[in-house]
């Protein structure tokens, strides 16, 4: 419920998260940072000190368990901002990747190369 855009959520999905994150502080705190962070996904001005700020932010907070997420981003800092920052997607070709894969495991073990070619071809 807490990844779910809030404009799609069903009103009892919205009751039981305002339960939820009245009864604990700590669900309140990560609604909080992930909702931050899902802003950072749209594109605009200034993504990269948002995100910045955002890790700055999830340290100080007391989830363990963003810390080690925050140390991934810092890790591979450029890709995440590239990512971030630039128009560019590797969706169409993770599609293509999915598509193949798939066609593969259709046809696992009856046939070799060729029919698996045959059949990404007329697909």
């Amino acid at each position: 419920m807490i990844l779910t855009r809030p404009n799609n959520l069903k009103t009892e999905h919205h009751e039981l998260l305002a339960k939820l994150t009245a009864a604990c502080p700590e669900m309140t705190q990560l609604a909080i940072i992930i909702k931050n962070f899902a802003e950072l996904l749209t594109p605009g001005e200034g993504i990269g000190d948002g995100l910045s700020r955002w890790i700055v932010h999830v340290r100080a907070a007391d989830l363990p368990h963003l810390h080690s997420f925050t140390r991934g981003l810092e890790r591979d800092r450029d890709a995440v901002s590239a990512a971030l920052t630039l128009p560019y997607s590797n969706g169409p070709t993770e599609g293509v990747n999915t598509k193949t894969k798939r066609i593969a495991r259709q046809i696992h073990g009856r046939a070799g190369f060729a029919l698996l070619r045959h059949r990404i071809l007329l697909g």
